[in-house]
């Protein structure tokens, strides 16, 4: 190699080390979700979330967001493809992975989770190191939250009753909701919220324990005709969400760029998305009604028949998890103390 060329493929390869090393000050994550980006998980809860990230990173992170699976795959499949390092962070529903996340799931519980979003956050928050960590294997989670609850949303029928359930078959997502549904004598029908408009247009489901949050997305007015809630917006339980990242993936990161992630992943945000999941409820069940669904609120009497029927799902759940080595009963006295705490805030 003549001398001129030589010193211009060193110069080169001075130049790629520094475009190197300028690089690795850059860290570039994919977020693989499964709503749409019409959602208001994805535009109220997600892109802030991916923001408040970057700009606490000072510029050295960026966040991809990726709505609607166009990653590939399916929803179940989210937490495989994060922790098998497919993608760099998801946001996912426990419940599309059966039975992974037990810990987690008392807060799904009927009247352990009644109504109150943020004080449900905030109480995960308290409880994840110390009571729910071990659940999560492969992954760091960033946050866990859940919706305002699982109302009743029916294609014709007027529930005021458990028996006013009996025989419908119903779309969940998690088999806590699935407990549920066989303790009111109907029949789960297990599917990714992406499913829902085209089951209930076609008569596969009768209805669905899902918020009213879904009903502007989905166009669930479409294919309802009334939504239920009991008293004082109680709820039939809720579903429980993780946003993680890719455990290797988050080892590999300096503690200033793990801070950053950690500052926007905190108490005030977790109290900040449990508003904005009870903003977006409002929103959906408001255009339900303009549409002209019928909107029942149950009495206190019609709702304590619910507590009732539904008390074994607790006690089913507790006696199954306590098989596993889980303190399952100090568990629900713990959620429901904290949730009661923070809601008193």
């Amino acid at each position: 190699m003549g001398l001129k060329r030589y010193a211009a493929a060193l110069a080169a390869g001075i130049a790629a080390l520094g475009a190197g090393a300028a690089w690795a000050q850059d860290y570039t994550f994919k977020l693989h979700h499964f709503l749409s980006a019409k959602a208001p998980s994805h535009t109220e809860m997600l892109v802030p979330w991916a923001r408040a990230v970057e700009e606490n990173s000072g510029g050295k992170v960026k966040i991809e967001i990726f709505p609607a699976m166009t990653l590939g795959g399916r929803p179940p499949e989210l937490i495989n493809q994060v922790r098998d390092g497919v993608v760099d962070i998801i946001w996912t529903v426990n419940g599309y992975t059966p039975g992974l996340f037990p810990r987690t799931e008392v807060v799904e519980l009927p009247f352990v989770y009644l109504n109150d979003p943020a004080a449900t956050n905030l109480a995960l928050y308290e409880m994840f190191e110390s009571d729910l960590k071990e659940d999560y294997q492969g992954v760091e989670v960033m946050f866990l939250h859940v919706h305002s609850g699982q109302a009743i949303q029916m294609r014709e029928t007027e529930v005021r009753s458990p028996a006013d359930l009996e025989g419908k078959k119903i779309r969940i997502p998690t088999r806590t909701g699935a407990w549920v549904l066989e303790a009111l004598g109907a029949t789960p029908v297990a599917m990714p919220v992406p499913d829902l408009p085209q089951a209930l247009q076609k008569g596969v489901v009768d209805g669905a324990l899902i918020p009213f949050e879904i009903i502007p997305p989905l166009k669930i007015q479409e294919q309802t005709d009334v939504q239920i809630e009991l008293a004082d917006k109680t709820r039939l339980g809720t579903t429980t969400f993780q946003v993680s990242m890719n455990k290797a993936k988050w080892d590999s990161l300096p503690a200033d760029v793990q801070q950053a992630f950690r500052d926007a992943s905190g108490p005030d945000w977790l109290r900040e998305v449990g508003e904005v999941w009870r903003g977006t409820e409002e929103f959906g069940i408001n255009m339900a009604v303009a549409s002209g669904n019928t909107h029942v609120t149950l009495t206190e009497e019609e709702t304590e028949a619910f507590r009732q029927a539904l008390e074994p799902v607790v006690e089913r759940w507790i006696e199954e998890v306590t098989a596993k080595g889980i303190d399952g009963a100090a568990l629900v006295q713990k959620a429901r103390d904290l949730i009661a705490t923070h809601g008193s805030m």
